[in-house]
């Protein structure tokens, strides 16, 4: 029988607040079991661009990393970010190990081709990744820390959607953990109501994801989210929970199964 794994991907905003990020990184050290995090931090890319002088060029809600910004970026993500997160979870007793897609080979994708007329850039689309290897680094007693920067395997780094890679990486780690993936972001889960904290769905399935698409119960930036879960399921991951960061191991949220 495979042991638990928990794979969490926590947002920019919980990322950016100091208090919210140290309460999420005591809840999550104390989890039972191995665990894996992936974190974004879309808006301190942001701040320091701006203080830089680099202009933010987002079209239809995704980043165009231009060679200016993939640096911004990588200083962001691979750096500032992820070692403050590492330095909490050692301070927490977690053995923590800050990674992007590069290093070990963990994780590569090619350049995102143009799209509607769009080049975004050194944006990255996963092609694979090595959950053998992360696997490995899980059985040593490490928590992975990944930071959402890819590579091509040609020298050169891409800037890869940190949704997309929870999801990729559940997927890698299916074979060898029963996997549990949690995105943890602001609200208390997928609401049939946006104005309703309360009116969480407790459970989606792939038949009432096409029903609640077909009313207008979930729509916009919620429906890629589903997507990528409900792809991580069908793809052997056990199951995926979207819930508010404050609600960790609270067995509140969205499952998808």
């Amino acid at each position: 029988m495979k042991k638990a794994l928990t794979l969490l991907k926590v947002g920019g905003k919980i990322v950016e607040s100091p208090d919210a990020l140290e309460q999420f990184l005591r809840d999550f050290s104390v989890l039972p079991g191995p665990k894996v995090l992936v974190h974004g931090g879309g808006r301190s890319a942001t701040d320091l661009a701006t203080h830089l002088g680099i202009e933010t060029v987002m079209v239809q809600g995704r980043r165009v990393t231009d060679a200016d910004m993939l640096r911004v970026v990588t200083m962001v993500y691979g750096g500032s970010v992820n070692k403050n997160v590492v330095a909490q979870l050692q301070a927490a007793g977690i053995h923590a190990l800050g990674l992007t897609g590069a290093d070990m080979d963990l994780i590569r994708s090619h350049r995102r081709p143009l799209k509607d007329g769009v080049d975004y850039g050194f944006v990255g689309d996963v092609d694979r990744v090595d959950g053998a290897r992360l696997a490995q680094l899980v059985e040593a007693g490490i928590t992975p820390v990944l930071a959402p920067l890819t590579h091509d395997g040609q020298g050169q780094l891409l800037n890869t959607n940190a949704d997309t890679i929870a999801s990729e990486v559940a997927k890698a780690l299916a074979p060898y953990y029963e996997v549990t993936l949690v995105y943890c972001f602001e609200h208390a889960g997928v609401l049939s109501n946006p104005a309703d904290e309360q009116s969480v769905i407790p459970l989606i399935t792939r038949s009432s994801f096409e029903q609640f698409k077909a009313e207008g119960i979930v729509s916009g930036g919620m429906l890629p989210k589903i997507e990528n879960s409900l792809a991580a399921v069908e793809a052997g991951v056990k199951r995926v929970v979207i819930t508010r960061a404050d609600a960790l191991g609270a067995g509140c949220g969205t499952r998808i199964e």
